[in-house]
């Protein structure tokens, strides 16, 4: 009679080869409502500039310095919270950069000066920082490997329906009720999150079980994931001999460093033209001729490509190679905006040049995104995403500057985009180099011990 002992699961194994459950689509629902809420509020304080300048007296330079600080305050959250995160815990740092990014948002729609104003922006962009890495982490934990890009991905996408959101709240709010409503009703809806967070979506999984807290653990994966008593699994951990490096020695190390400095150029890019495209095509489309209705409707459409294009891609990854779908979204982007000085000339062209780059660039700005879930260990996700995220958020700072560098020098819209097509089109090879690397690395394996923890599996009574 053999005395063989079942193959050892641990809890990630154990969910990668489990089916999407109900309570999995819930987690990652909840995670796109975030995204939109971070979308929002991330976006709402531009609609509000205008009319404080006019309200207040305030001076273009004060305003100017506060979105360039609440950027850098965004940078510095998500640098942050990435290891606090893979240390302490994800779910607690989502819960408190909700509440905090809320109260903020909805306290700015009380300020009576621009020093309340800003210093409360400035609070909020912290935790907004904070929030979408650790939120995609919790995503990227809590599904199954096989659907773990496509959920991300799909998650991700709210950031965009967050930012039409907002554009279409200020545009009924404002004129009707003011802009402190507006702010108001932005900060305090993302706090009807909280509760069901709290309550649907466990901590992660590589935190519960760095914590050697099995009875914590067996309850979550009883909860979430679907048929958790297989007779085929055996759920017992092994003790493990633990030398933790920290989160940020990981991504950074030999390992994992090209990894990262890849990742950090794709973000770095791709939210770069994201910001400028948004930035500039007004400007440069009345230059050219256009009114300013219609550089608001190529506005407009290029948020609607963004939407329907990350939601196809978050789709689309079930069945493709994620690394080959980046690529050739940064290639066909960069193609449209290079051939952009022929066809960007008249409305028609505008508008088509418009939809195409909604469809590609913020799809491609999803990809890395699942990209930063898949390539690092679950012990150092957040802090591999996070500060991925950081990176990019220095994008539109860069962008700006060279942005207006263009535009001063009198350059045309076609012009302008077809210069940004050389940094988007290297982001294809980016990601080819992305892919090698992702199939060739190593990751180094932990020692292990044969004295077992308790069983994982749900207690029998």
């Amino acid at each position: 009679m053999s005395t063989d002992a079942p193959p050892q699961l641990s809890p990630q194994q154990f969910i990668d080869r489990s089916p999407m459950s109900r309570k999995q689509w819930l987690i990652v629902t909840l995670g796109l409502f975030t995204m939109v809420a971070e979308g929002l509020d991330s976006v709402v304080a531009s609609f509000v500039y205008p009319r404080i300048v006019k309200e207040w007296g305030t001076d273009l330079h004060t305003v100017t310095v506060t979105v360039t600080v609440s950027v850098l305050a965004m940078v510095a959250g998500g640098v942050a919270a990435g290891p606090l995160a893979d240390r302490h815990g994800r779910k607690g740092i989502t819960v408190a950069g909700i509440a905090v990014f809320g109260l903020a948002t909805a306290g700015m729609g009380a300020a009576q000066n621009i020093a309340t104003f800003a210093g409360l922006r400035i609070l909020a962009c912290l935790a907004l920082g904070a929030v979408l890495p650790t939120v995609m982490a919790l995503v990227a934990d809590w599904t199954p490997a096989g659907r773990r890009v496509q959920m991300v991905a799909l998650a991700f996408a709210g950031v965009t329906v967050g930012t039409t959101t907002g554009g279409i709240l200020s545009s009924v709010l404002i004129p009707a009720f003011g802009w402190p409503v507006l702010m108001a009703v932005c900060g305090l809806l993302p706090l009807l999150l909280i509760p069901a967070i709290v309550r649907h979506i466990p901590e992660s999984v590589s935190v519960l079980a760095a914590r050697r807290r099995p009875a914590e653990l067996r309850q979550a994966l009883a909860t979430v994931v679907a048929d958790p008593d297989g007779a085929d699994v055996a759920l017992e951990q092994p003790a493990v001999v633990r030398r933790p490096r920290p989160p940020a020695r990981v991504i950074l190390s030999r390992d994992f460093a090209p990894t990262t400095a890849l990742l950090w150029l794709c973000s770095f890019v791709a939210v770069g033209a994201v910001f400028l495209v948004l930035s500039y095509l007004p400007l440069l489309g009345e230059r050219m001729g256009l009114t300013s209705a219609q550089a608001g409707v190529a506005v407009a459409v290029f948020g609607w490509g963004g939407l329907v294009g990350q939601f196809a891609v978050s789709f689309a990854l079930k069945r493709f190679d994620l690394f080959r779908a980046l690529a050739g979204l940064c290639a066909l982007s960069a193609a449209v905006l290079a051939g952009a000085a022929l066809w960007a000339t008249q409305f028609t062209g505008v508008l088509a040049t418009a939809f195409a780059l909604g469809l590609c660039l913020p799809a491609a700005n999803s990809a890395i995104q699942a990209i930063g879930a898949i390539v690092y260990p679950p012990s150092a996700r957040a802090t591999g995403m996070s500060w991925a995220t950081s990176v990019g958020k220095l994008g539109p700072v860069a962008a700006g500057l060279f942005g207006g560098l263009m535009v001063e020098a009198g350059w045309s819209l076609g012009t302008v985009l077809a210069t940004v097509s050389v940094p988007v089109g290297l982001l294809a090879a980016a990601a080819v180099a992305l892919r090698t690397r992702s199939r060739t690395r190593t990751e180094p394996k932990p020692q292990t011990v044969s004295r077992p923890v308790p069983a994982l599996a749900p207690e029998k009574v």
